[in-house]
């Protein structure tokens, strides 16, 4: 498994280069990045991917000063009960 990090998203690529999962947290303004999607494929899900990426991704932002807002509902509830 290939694994991707930038400053607005984190990716995991399959040995065929497909993505099987991701977080996206563009910059909505200078200071704010929004979670906008996770996605885990069937085939990795239960295994806790999803939380490891937003907590990934909450490491990447804060690193960055950067406050955050999420409008994917994963990391909505995540967000809300941390």
């Amino acid at each position: 498994m290939k694994i991707i990090k930038t400053k607005e998203y984190i990716k995991y690529l399959d040995e065929n280069e497909n993505v099987i999962a991701e977080i996206l947290f563009p910059l909505i303004n200078q200071n704010t990045n929004c979670i906008t999607r996770t996605y885990v494929s069937d085939s990795l899900r239960g295994q806790g991917i999803a939380k490891k990426l937003v907590i990934e991704a909450l490491e990447i932002i804060k690193k960055q000063g950067h406050n955050v807002e999420a409008t994917c509902s994963y990391a909505k509830n995540f967000l809300d009960k941390n």
